[in-house]
């Protein structure tokens, strides 16, 4: 348990170290400031990033604080139930070092997060893939699975847009997280989904197989460096729609935006008016095509480089409910054999355990 103690320590004493308590002191002290300005909420979107980032550093604040003294309590703890000699005061000793070395663990993740957009929002959008109503179903399991998540980390999560199938499930979605670091956070969970389950939608109770994609891109705080020329949009307008194509706004407030060169295509029905709507859009088209921008100049460098490897397989997690239970990442390996629990929102050890995998992958290349 010693050897456990010191490792602990030394993991922990390099987080403080990237994390900076003293920074993180000063950022909050000038995020207060701000969030204490009488004319704050004037600009709400403004008002919603100070607010979220102050208490994004508080909260951080928070966790280092609490485990620097947790760590020092550890050496009273071992000493008293090495005097009681007892296996229940072990046993408590255990549980705190268990509990402590996770949250390192996932501070640590935290510490990983270094990239160009890491800190920034993300816009999930998930697809429904081969697999007919399955996968429909499967795209909408998804999406509620990225709510509960954003909803279990006190995140702010918007969906901006949603194509429902006929039958039933999701063609597609949109979901905005608003939270620092959940792009870095929830770009691991890029790429091709696939479940495996006796289907609901067969009368024969066969076992079916489906797909779905989940794309993730930062949310640009104003996407200056993308400039679209108003000849390369389309614009249309509609009504928001439900379940069964059912309209559920009077007025056409809902818009569509097809940037032409590329083909494009970003929808947004969460807000009220029209002109919200467009903004919003106009904010996620203009962050998918920065990205797009970055990993052409990325992938023409590593041309010109003659190395060219593909870091990501299309298919990135299984989700298996029959004849079994489990769900497996197959970049991390890491694994569960609870896929009820990960539907839910529970997906902290496959996220921690991606992040480490794609550093790890980073490192090599």
């Amino acid at each position: 348990m010693s050897a456990r103690i010191a490792a602990l320590r030394s993991t922990f004493s390099t987080i403080e170290a990237v994390l900076d308590p003293e920074r993180l002191a000063g950022e909050i002290e000038d995020l207060s400031q701000k969030a204490s300005s009488p004319d704050l909420w004037d600009d709400p979107d403004n008002a919603q990033s100070v607010t979220s980032a102050l208490s994004h550093r508080q909260g951080e604040l928070a966790k280092l604080t609490d485990v620097t003294r947790r760590l020092a309590d550890l050496d009273v703890l071992v000493e008293m139930a090495n005097e009681a000699g007892d296996s229940a005061s072990l046993d408590e000793v255990e549980s705190e070092l268990a509990t402590l070395e996770s949250e390192v663990g996932e501070l640590e993740v935290h510490t990983l997060l270094d990239g160009e957009y890491d800190a920034l929002p993300a816009v999930i959008t998930i697809r429904s893939g081969a697999g007919g109503v399955d996968a429909a179903d499967f795209a909408e399991m998804l999406l509620r699975m990225y709510v509960r998540w954003a909803e279990a980390h006190d995140y702010r999560a918007s969906v901006l847009d949603t194509s429902y199938a006929e039958e039933a499930g999701i063609k597609s979605a949109t979901l905005q997280i608003d939270a620092p670091y959940a792009f870095g956070t929830l770009s691991i969970e890029a790429g091709t989904h696939r479940l495996v389950r006796m289907s609901p939608f067969n009368s024969a109770g066969k076992r079916q197989t489906s797909f779905a994609a989940v794309e993730v891109v930062p949310l640009m705080e104003e996407a200056t460096e993308v400039e679209i020329p108003e000849s390369d949009l389309r614009i249309d307008v509609f009504r928001s729609s439900g379940p069964g194509g059912q309209s559920v706004n009077t007025t056409d407030s809902a818009v569509r935006i097809t940037h032409l060169p590329s083909g494009v295509v970003v929808s947004c029905q969460n807000e009220k008016s029209q002109i919200q709507n467009k903004a919003a859009a106009l904010r996620v088209l203009k962050s998918r095509l920065l990205l797009i921008q970055r990993e052409e100049e990325m992938a023409k460098k590593k041309e010109l480089a003659g190395t060219i490897t593909a870091s990501w397989g299309d298919q990135m997690r299984s989700y298996v409910l029959a004849p079994y239970q489990m769900v497996k990442d197959l970049r991390s390996n890491y694994e569960v054999n609870n896929p009820s629990a990960v539907f839910d929102g529970d997906l902290d050890g496959f996220i921690q355990a991606g992040i480490r995998w794609r550093k790890s992958a980073q490192r090599v290349s």
